[in-house]
C-alpha cells in the first residue's frame, strides 16, 4: 500500500523543478517511493524513502544544515513535526488538523499548483514593496536639499511649502497606484 498522489502533482512538480529542487520524503518503501518519483518527474537521488514520523524532521534539519531554505507540503499527522521545522510549512486543506495548525500556509483546496502560485505571488509582492520604498524615498528625499537651502547659493531656488506638500501627496499617490497594479498579477512560472 502507498499514498496516492494528488491531482495535478506531476504538473506542479514540473513547474517547481524549473526554479527549485524538489524532494520526496515519504514513509513508503523505497521501491514504491522511486516509482512515484519517476511518475512525477522527481530525480531518484532526490527521494528519501522509509522515513519514519520522527525522522522527517531530522531529514529537514539535514537539508537546512546544508544551507538550503526548505519548504514542505504535507497533509498528515506524520508531517506535522517536519512542518514545524521547515522554513515554510504548507498544509493542504484536506489534511489533518495537526498539519494545518503546524503549517505557516494552509491551502483550502488540494491543488498543488497553488504552491507555485504562492511562490510567484510572494516574489511579485516583494518586488512591489521594494518599488514602493523607492518611490516613497525618492519623493520624500529628493526635495530635502532644496528645503535645506543647500541649492540656494547655486541656483537661487527655495522650496515653496506648497511644492513640498505636493511631493508628499504624490509620494502617497504613487505608492497606492503602484500597489493597485498588483490587480494585474499573472502567474509567471
Amino acid at each position: 500500500m502507498a499514498d496516492t498522489k494528488k491531482e495535478f502533482s506531476k504538473e506542479a512538480v514540473e513547474k517547481l523543478k524549473k526554479a527549485k529542487k524538489v524532494w520526496l520524503i515519504t514513509g513508503d518503501n523505497e521501491r514504491t517511493a522511486k516509482a512515484i518519483a519517476r511518475e512525477l518527474g522527481i530525480d531518484e537521488d532526490m527521494v528519501m524513502a522509509q522515513v519514519l514520523l520522527q525522522d522527517k524532521a531530522k531529514k529537514v534539519k539535514e537539508l537546512q544544515e546544508a544551507g538550503k531554505l526548505v519548504a514542505m507540503v504535507g497533509d498528515g499527522i506524520n508531517d506535522a513535526p517536519a512542518l514545524a521545522k521547515v522554513d515554510i510549512g504548507i498544509a493542504l486543506g484536506s489534511g489533518t488538523d495537526v498539519a494545518m495548525k503546524t503549517a505557516n500556509i494552509v491551502f483550502i483546496k488540494d491543488d498543488l499548483r497553488d504552491v507555485i502560485t504562492s511562490i510567484d505571488l510572494s516574489s511579485y509582492n516583494v518586488r512591489k514593496i521594494k518599488q514602493n520604498f523607492f518611490w516613497a524615498f525618492f519623493y520624500n528625499i529628493a526635495p530635502l536639499p532644496i528645503a535645506a537651502e543647500i541649492l540656494y547659493p547655486l541656483f537661487g531656488f527655495l522650496l515653496n511649502p506648497v511644492i513640498a506638500v505636493g511631493a508628499m501627496a504624490f509620494s502617497s499617490i504613487s505608492v497606492v497606484l503602484n500597489s493597485l497594479l498588483m490587480r494585474r498579477y499573472n502567474l509567471k512560472l
